[in-house]
């Protein structure tokens, strides 16, 4: 049974932007250049885009992919 959309985005989340609210990294990247804080803003705008798109068995692949390939 594949994780769900909610799950897989939270993983995903907490894979990228560790204990950090995905926004919260926006604003203190936004902090130290706001050119770079545009872009963030960008990213985690296509970041969340992508996980809507992506079906749910492909979230999970990647996940596990991910975290084989950074945790083991």
């Amino acid at each position: 049974m594949p994780i769900s959309k909610i799950e897989a985005k939270q993983l995903l989340e907490r894979f990228v932007f560790d204990d950090d609210s995905p926004q919260d990294w926006v604003h203190d990247v936004w902090g130290l250049s706001p050119m770079l804080g545009e872009s963030a803003a960008k990213l985690l705008g296509v970041f969340a885009a992508l996980i809507e798109c992506c079906p749910e068995e492909e979230l999970e692949n990647l996940l596990k992919e991910l975290y084989q390939q950074y945790f083991e």
